[in-house]
């Protein structure tokens, strides 16, 4: 200038970047501050992984080489479930408590995690079969780890028992398990022979050999009508038939259908008494067993039944008369009243079940 001064003035000042913002669960560390050629590195904290450029330069126009990263979580969390396990069921049960420890979740980025359940709880009982338990926990950023496992309950079983003929089973808990009991009994008219109950032992095997129901031993050496009859009181019931000759029409043609109904009616628990002909003649005999002269004449007075014509007399287990016929019977129509009027729901239900075992 004509004042021999310099007009205006001017500093150098270095260049630099703006300060780079701190990024989430992450942070980064430059060579330089934030001046030309300082290179900032990035670097995420445990459980994240980078997302984008690892780096950047501040440049000579003061701006920074590429865009900022990000740190993202793609780690799922770690779970680890109980071995699988097998459990047998005690003696008289068909479940079995099984516990375990709750499985622990881990993972490097969050801290407080829900591990859900899918499936019973440790502690509870748990039907025979196998079950699979299934847990699950998430982590914030969505990620899932899974894990399972199975538990095994074995019901120890015998192979399921047969009734007895002429005889049923009472079993405790589901018949046939390890430590159930079968009881043997047998129908009315019929004594048991063996071993009263048997036991599913942890071998599968039953205890002891199965029991028998044979038809009862009949005294029929007795004196009396009365001592006859107690023998059947509560156990069989009796169908008495009285004849004046075995040439009776009524008789012969009764005797054949009785000879047909004879495994129906003892499936029904009836016994059958045959009072034929008349003092001093008469015999009386239940199947092959021929009574004495005395039973006879006081079964025929206890009952009223007369010697000059055909009579039937059904009497129920306690020695009641329930019914009398003067006529020829078919063997559906004395079914047909036993199941109508006599026979209990058991009974029933055990003819029910046997009825095919006369075919």
């Amino acid at each position: 200038m004509p004042n021999r001064r310099w007009s205006g003035s001017a500093v150098c000042r270095r260049i630099r970047c703006h300060v780079l913002p701190l990024i989430d669960q992450g942070m980064y560390s430059c060579t330089r501050g934030f001046v030309v050629d300082s290179r900032c590195d990035y670097n995420c904290y445990e459980g994240y992984q980078i997302e984008g450029d690892r780096y950047r330069m501040c440049q000579e126009e003061g701006t920074w080489s590429g865009t900022e990263p990000t740190c993202a979580d793609h780690d799922p969390p770690k779970l680890k479930c109980p071995l699988s396990r097998v459990k047998v069921a005690e003696p008289g049960k068909v479940t079995a408590m099984v516990s375990w420890e709750r499985p622990i979740a881990t993972d490097t980025a969050d801290r407080a995690l829900q591990v859900l359940r899918n499936g019973p709880e440790s502690g509870s009982d748990f039907p025979e079969g196998i079950h699979v338990i299934r847990y699950t926990v998430s982590d914030q950023a969505h990620n899932t780890a899974t894990c399972k496992f199975t538990v095994h309950v074995e019901v120890r079983r015998c192979p399921k028992l047969k009734p007895p003929m002429h005889g049923y089973l009472m079993c405790s808990s589901d018949g046939n398990n390890y430590g159930a009991v079968c009881e043997y009994h047998c129908d009315p008219g019929f004594e048991r022979t063996g071993f009263a109950t048997r036991v599913c032992q942890l071998n599968r095997n039953w205890s002891d050999e199965a029991a028998q129901c044979i038809f009862m031993d009949i005294k029929t050496d007795v004196r009396s009508a009365g001592a006859l009859l107690d023998q059947f009181y509560e156990k069989r019931r009796l169908l008495v038939v009285s004849t004046p000759d075995i040439t009776d029409q009524k008789y012969r043609l009764q005797n054949i259908m009785l000879q047909k109904a004879e495994c129906g009616l003892d499936l029904r628990h009836v016994t059958v008494i045959e009072i034929l002909g008349t003092p001093p003649h008469a015999i009386g005999r239940i199947k092959r067993q021929q009574l004495e002269p005395e039973v006879i004449e006081g079964l025929r007075q206890a009952l009223h039944m007369s010697t000059s014509y055909f009579t039937m007399v059904l009497l129920d287990e306690y020695g009641v008369d329930r019914e009398r016929f003067v006529n020829p019977t078919t063997s559906d129509e004395l079914y047909s009243y036993l199941e109508e009027y006599l026979l209990t729901e058991e009974e029933l239900e055990r003819l029910a079940m046997n009825r095919d075992f006369c075919d």
